[in-house]
């Protein structure tokens, strides 16, 4: 399965998915005259300004929805593997995709609202209607993919693992205990056991009581964490504003001239961008049209203006705490001492932290269970939207889907960390390319309907 997953990873995220990212990344970018400079003070103000009373669905909760499921281990742990494998320039082409990708999901939200309909909208919808036929095969190949991804992937898998690995590198840095739990062929000590519990029961509670209590918690939980993880890794880049000038020069030499920074560690620039595209695509999705999906719930804003407004999602996500993690990971050295991405990033807060080990493991644990469990209600909301369009919104599907959902969570800690990234970054990639393939089909819709309503 290990071979099977890598030879697939490596065929879908080979040098034609990265070169359609960019593509549609700047074209984008140049027939919307840069909309990521020009248009992010209105796509703030309208994410963060005075929402319509009385709406539920209102462009701040589709910003917290889609940040939710964005904001999760890939700014944490996903990061650190990049920088690991691909050195400090990984960082850069993280951020570069990150940039281009406003204006991808700029397209996306702006096409979630234009072909909205009474039960929302998104990549199957703008499909099926802006495309027709072959539209439609292209929504059903797409909601196949997310609803996978939303029980084994990127949705539940990779997020609830990072957590357990985070539980177990607090509790139990050196387990050597008889009591635990054997399970698919791992053993795990009862800290991680537990935690895996906690987090199924949470789970459960939010996903059972459906999209309302989804779009609350991810209202409440989303703002917090983010401030929260932004103030942290402030604090640790200003304790070492020393070495933030070198840091911020190993990114960027390291991004063109891969071997002159890691010593001959990483092999090709091709790793660099490879690891720093596919985790930018991991940490923001912008492409994997699942933004849209909160987005095209929105009522009363034109299509531009809430384009602007899910483009902020990853700037939030990318352009700022990506950077953050990256930079506290460069400026501590932590990416040169081996090991997966928690053990990286754990180095990194220890080390650069003026608190003691043990608050420093812990502040990175909670902030793991934060991210992870947004991402897993945030990517349940996804699916089961995908779900509902597959099934013309069967009840039973959604009921049994559910449970499935949290079946996986409850399995997640006990399943191969490899696996479950290579999973993860599988599912991207099969679900980023037909929905990049309709916004290259549809840019002259987005440019159309951009002059026309003239945004900021």
């Amino acid at each position: 399965m290990k071979a099977w997953l890598t030879t697939l990873c490596t065929w879908v995220w080979g040098w034609p998915m990265m070169g359609l990212i960019l593509t549609v990344g700047i074209l984008f970018t140049i027939r919307l005259r840069f909309i990521q400079l020009r248009g992010l003070k209105t796509g703030l103000k309208t994410a963060f300004g005075p929402q319509a009373e009385g709406e539920d669905a209102t462009p701040f909760r589709a910003l917290c929805t889609a940040l939710a499921a964005t904001i999760g281990t890939g700014n944490i742990i996903g990061v650190a593997s990049a920088i690991s494998i691909g050195g400090p320039g990984a960082l850069f082409w993280m951020l570069l995709a990150g940039f281009l990708g406003m204006a991808t999901q700029y397209a996306e939200g702006l096409l979630a609202v234009r072909y909205s309909g009474p039960q929302g909208g998104g990549p199957c919808i703008y499909m099926e209607q802006g495309l027709g036929r072959k539209g439609r095969v292209m929504a059903i190949c797409y909601a196949v993919c997310a609803v996978f991804a939303g029980a084994f992937g990127i949705g539940t898998v990779a997020q609830v693992h990072g957590i357990s690995a985070a539980v177990a590198r607090f509790f139990s840095p050196d387990f050597q205990g008889t009591w635990g739990l054997w399970l698919f062929g791992a053993y795990r000590p009862p800290a991680v056991v537990l935690a895996g519990v906690v987090v199924t029961v949470a789970t459960a509670a939010v996903l059972l009581g459906g999209a309302e209590r989804i779009g609350t918690v991810a209202e409440t939980l989303v703002p917090i964490m983010a401030i929260g993880y932004i103030l942290l890794t402030g604090a640790l880049l200003l304790w070492n504003w020393k070495a933030l000038p070198m840091a911020v020069g190993q990114v960027l030499s390291g991004a063109w001239a891969p071997k002159a920074v890691t010593g001959g560690a990483v092999g090709s620039l091709f790793i660099a961008m490879r690891q720093g595209i596919a985790r930018g695509l991991f940490t923001n999705e912008a492409g994997m049209g699942t933004a849209a999906i909160a987005a095209g719930m929105v009522r009363g804003v034109r299509p531009s203006r809430q384009g602007l407004a899910s483009m902020t999602g990853t700037f939030i996500d990318t352009i700022v705490l990506c950077t953050l993690t990256g930079l506290a990971i460069v400026v501590t050295g932590a990416w040169q001492q081996g090991g997966d991405g928690v053990t990286i990033t754990n180095t990194a807060f220890v080390s650069g932290l003026p608190f003691t080990p043990s608050l420093s493991r812990f502040v990175l644990m909670v902030s793991l269970l934060l991210f992870a469990f947004a991402t897993v209600i945030g990517w349940h909301y996804y699916a089961q939207q995908c779900l509902a369009y597959l099934t013309h919104g069967s009840r039973v599907a959604e009921r049994l889907y559910r449970w499935l959902c949290i079946a996986a969570v409850a399995a997640a800690p006990y399943l191969s960390v490899e696996a479950v990234w290579q999973l993860a970054d599988l599912t991207n990639g099969l679900m980023a390319f037909p929905n990049l393939l309709a916004l290259l089909l549809l840019a002259g819709t987005v440019v159309q309907v951009t002059r026309t309503e003239h945004p900021e």
